[in-house]
């Protein structure tokens, strides 16, 4: 009984660039499973041969790379140490150049061939390569010696994408995630023999199921059975803009708002705890009371910007300046001029009850409250003016802070007389009732 194999491949080909899949490959002795770039027309009489290949091959899905190239063609092959090439997708690339080829395997270069290697290509592969996949039964010279009874077997290709190359810069040109359920556009598909000729490429083992591309190696009589394929969890690309640590990451600004946790107007930003507000200008002494505006500082407990916003417990907050009774603010009980304030005028100024009796009378000047009162500046906003209320009670003016309002006691006009004359009649009084 024959083999049914398959190949996909793109129409058009590249030059210079990055060439990328997707894949797992097929497992099984004997079962050669490729992802290869070649130049068309290599097979042809007198032509020059330019191939570059992935090839997993043999019973243990061992990979081998190869550069094949030259008139007649030779082989420079390597064996790199890759594993679950045949059990999970991995990222594969060709990296074409003018001064050297390179294999990469999920980012890692694996192979780099420069000089003539390079050259060889460069020189005789200037109209480009195209993209190949294939599947196909090998023998006991390559690949293996195939047993039919571990058929069918599949190769899966998830998703595939072309970079081109310029002075140094790789651009995408396009990606392919095989969405359709038919053959894409720009790719095609194998109808040939396969090296050795012990299979023939049938379209009908080339399926396209759940944005899986599938070629498969059947018996002949059981093509077009792909199966479900096993779901790729790194699908979507070869890695696009947008890096795990982009713009918004947990330190951008905005606090806890757009950004990270500590950014501006976060728990220690500015404006946070320790920020500019907090028990800082007008804070806990400040003059008129316990803050300016509050009890920590304008814009409240966490400072401008911080959890409770500007107003909170802020300017003109419970203990704010002049506020009512404010335990220590201007104008409250311990205050200039309050009722225990020692300023000018108090109980003992000048003129008070404790003055020496002038002629005139008990009352010295400015009387017990003496000049001011007893609350003096900013008390109870009274003012007096005492003047001279006796013979020697001093002219002793005192004036207070206050309402402005202002008293005087006056002298007599006809000075002592009046007093000697009624001395005078009170003894010729007295003499006369003794004669």
């Amino acid at each position: 009984m024959g083999m049914a194999s398959a190949e996909l491949y793109r129409t058009q080909a590249y030059t210079y660039g990055r060439f990328d899949a997707r894949i797992q490959f097929a497992p099984g002795d004997g079962v050669v499973s490729a992802f290869f770039l070649w130049k068309e027309g290599s097979d042809a009489a007198n032509a020059y041969w330019n191939e570059l290949d992935y090839e997993k091959i043999n019973a243990d899905c061992h990979m081998q790379t190869n550069s094949i190239y030259g008139k007649p063609k030779a082989n420079h092959q390597q064996t790199p140490t890759l594993s679950t090439i045949c059990t999970a997708y991995h990222d594969y690339r060709f990296e074409w150049t003018p001064t050297y080829i390179a294999w990469v395997v999920d980012g890692k270069e694996i192979r780099r061939d420069t000089g003539a290697d390079a050259t060889a290509y460069a020189q005789n592969a200037s109209g480009g390569m195209t993209f190949h996949f294939n599947i196909w039964p090998g023998n006991s010279s390559f690949g293996g010696n195939i047993n039919n009874t571990t058929l069918p077997v599949h190769q899966y290709i998830s998703w595939v994408e072309y970079s081109s190359y310029d002075n140094g810069n790789f651009t995408v040109q396009w990606h392919e995630d095989f969405q359709a359920s038919g053959v894409p556009s720009g790719w095609g598909v194998g109808n040939w023999a396969s090296p050795y000729n012990l299979s023939t490429h049938n379209a009908q083992n080339v399926a396209f199921v759940n944005g899986i591309a599938v070629l498969s190696l059947t018996a002949d009589n059981a093509t077009g059975s792909p199966g479900t394929p096993p779901a790729d969890p790194g699908a979507g690309g070869g890695g696009g803009a947008g890096g795990s640590s982009g713009s918004g990451g947990t330190t951008s600004t905005g606090g806890n708002g757009a950004g990270g946790t500590t950014s501006s107007g976060g728990t220690t930003s500015s404006g946070g705890r320790t920020g500019s507000g907090g028990a800082g200008s007008g804070g806990a002494t400040p003059t008129g009371g316990s803050a300016t505006g509050g009890t920590t500082a304008s814009g409240g407990t966490s400072g401008s910007g911080g959890r409770p916003s500007t107003g909170g417990a802020g300017s003109g907050g419970a203990t704010s300046m002049g506020g009512q009774g404010g335990t220590s603010a201007s104008g409250g009980t311990t205050s200039s001029g309050g009722a225990t304030g020692n300023t000018s005028g108090g109980t003992t100024g000048s003129g008070g009850g404790t003055s020496a009796p002038g002629s005139g009378g008990s009352i010295s000047s400015g009387g017990s409250t003496s000049s001011g009162g007893s609350t003096s500046s900013g008390g109870v906003n009274s003012s007096t003016t005492a003047t001279t209320g006796g013979a020697a009670g001093g002219n002793t003016t005192g004036t207070a802070a206050g309402c402005n309002c202002s008293t005087a006691n006056r002298a007599s006009p006809l000075g002592s007389a009046p007093l000697v004359f009624l001395l005078v009649i009170s003894i010729l009084r007295l003499r006369r009732k003794e004669l």
